[in-house]
């Protein structure tokens, strides 16, 4: 690249070329701005430009049904694709059709000049291949939901990871949709045609993991009264998704990691080696790199899993999406037979406001209670809150999640709390006050499990049995009477 190198912009907005003029000549490019395709296409064919930059929609034309034109004239032209039609569709179109790179609208300048440094100065050419694209593909069919900044940067990756065979782990709250994503990178990847089987690691007694997953033999065990295939064998040719992967016990990790890096396994009871065309995607809501520490977790297996990392926004990080969500909700609970619901201004700020700790499928579920409990049309804040609350606060007062690791329930609470207090922080001092509330109970608990025995409940903690004592009096802990 020389700084005279030449970049045709095509966008029919006249402030985004004005800005876009500017920002690329003051690093030294020489700028070619159009509001037409038509005439993007004259200077493509006259070999003029070094790099394009296109709106999707234009006037007279698509800039997605250009690129394949673009490309088979000069098909070493790299071409940036912007578009405010920010769907996941849109982005796998872009990609599909061999942009180099999609950015949605609004765009951060700073990453835009980033990219067209990045397209300039690339050695390698650029290889995509042009897809043969399912124009019968309906955007409101897309499980996706949102156009958050967030959720663009997920359709990003989701784009480039969709006619690749890497191992993909997606890790996200609960409730946050990480299945629908597994889904999707399946649906539309290489291996649509093909079988896509889902198993939740956390819902299948331990011991029979293995069997789940690779089959077993006649008489391999006590039950085994006939031959069974697993998961494996029936997603050959498509897509395996394990999720809540750090559920696996260990034994049936070690045999994961053989089939990732061998290709191939045997059923549990079996000596016969077979072959394994599967995609692996995996999920997760817990650390798995807190769980390798705690010696939970296979680091090779992480290592081999985690090829490409995708983590799911929690909905109160993307509020801007809670209205498109709610529009399709109330849309699907209708196309299911329920009463077609609105929310009204009021009761939109309310969905707004609130933390959503259950995420995605809180709101789901709160859309079908509120379409099958309430008579009205228009449902008020007055209502949703009534709903809203009341169920959050019987759900506090009911479940204790015994699966839930401390610091899960610690970031748990945490998020809830600053959720509460999302436009005032409260006073300084937050670290010792957490350190403070956790090491109460903790001691308490501790002493009252040892009958007061602080020797005891020292040893226990791996304190020194002074400073023990010495935290009880500045903690005020009440003494059990009894052995001290």
């Amino acid at each position: 690249m020389t700084d005279a190198a030449c970049i045709l912009v095509a966008d029919d907005d006249k402030a985004i070329r004005t800005v876009l003029n500017q920002a690329l000549s003051r690093l030294g490019y020489v700028v070619k701005s159009t509001g037409t395709a038509s005439n993007l296409w004259q200077w493509i064919e006259e070999g003029v430009g070094d790099l394009v930059i296109t709106d999707v929609v234009m006037p007279d034309d698509n800039g997605l049904d250009l690129l394949p034109r673009i490309l088979a004239v000069r098909p070493n032209l790299k071409v940036i694709v912007m578009s405010a039609r920010n769907t996941l569709m849109t982005a796998v179109q872009a990609n599909e059709r061999g942009a180099f790179e999609y950015l949605p609208k609004p765009f951060d300048l700073e990453a835009l000049k980033l990219v067209v440094w990045k397209a300039l100065n690339s050695e390698e050419e650029n290889t995509k291949k042009n897809q043969e694209l399912n124009n019968n593909i309906d955007e409101t069919e897309l499980p996706l939901i949102g156009r958050s900044p967030a959720m663009q940067e997920i359709y990003r990756v989701m784009a480039r990871l969709m006619s690749a065979e890497l191992t993909v782990t997606i890790s996200g709250e609960s409730g946050t949709g990480k299945e629908l994503i597994a889904r999707a990178l399946h649906e539309y990847g290489k291996r649509g045609d093909g079988p896509f089987v889902a198993i939740n690691m956390a819902a299948i007694p331990k011991e029979l993991i293995e069997s789940e997953l690779f089959g077993h033999e006649k008489g391999a065990f006590t039950g085994a009264t006939v031959r069974s295939s697993g998961k494996f064998e029936e997603a050959q040719g498509g897509t395996l998704f394990l999720d809540e992967i750090g559920d696996m016990p260990i034994e049936a990790q070690t045999r994961l990691l053989r089939v990732l890096q061998e290709g191939e396994y045997t059923t549990v009871g079996g000596n016969r080696i077979i072959k394994a065309n599967v995609r692996i995607i995996t999920a997760t809501h817990r650390d798995l790199r807190l769980l390798i520490r705690q010696g939970l977790f296979r680091e090779d297996l992480y290592y081999r899993l985690n090829v490409v990392p995708l983590r799911i926004p929690a909905l109160r990080e993307r509020k801007e999406d809670i209205s498109d969500l709610v529009s399709h909700f109330c849309l699907q609970a209708a196309e299911g037979g329920l009463p077609h619901k609105i929310i009204d201004k009021e009761g939109m700020l309310l969905l707004q406001e609130y933390s959503w700790p259950g995420n995605v499928r809180e709101l789901e579920n709160l859309i079908k209670r509120l379409s099958v409990l309430y008579a009205e049309q228009t449902i008020t804040r007055e209502t949703i809150a009534k709903e809203l609350y009341s169920s959050r606060q019987e759900l506090d007062n009911d479940q204790i999640n015994t699966n839930e690791s401390l610091s899960e329930s610690i970031e748990r609470h945490l998020s809830s709390y600053f959720a509460a207090h999302e436009n005032t922080l409260p006073t300084p001092g937050l670290y010792n006050r957490v350190l403070k509330e956790l090491e109460r109970p903790l001691l308490a608990l501790t002493l009252e499990a040892t009958q007061g025995n602080q020797l005891r409940a020292a040893d226990l903690l791996g304190l020194n049995r002074n400073t023990l004592r010495k935290k009880i009096k500045e903690l005020e802990i009440p003494v059990v009477k009894g052995i001290k």
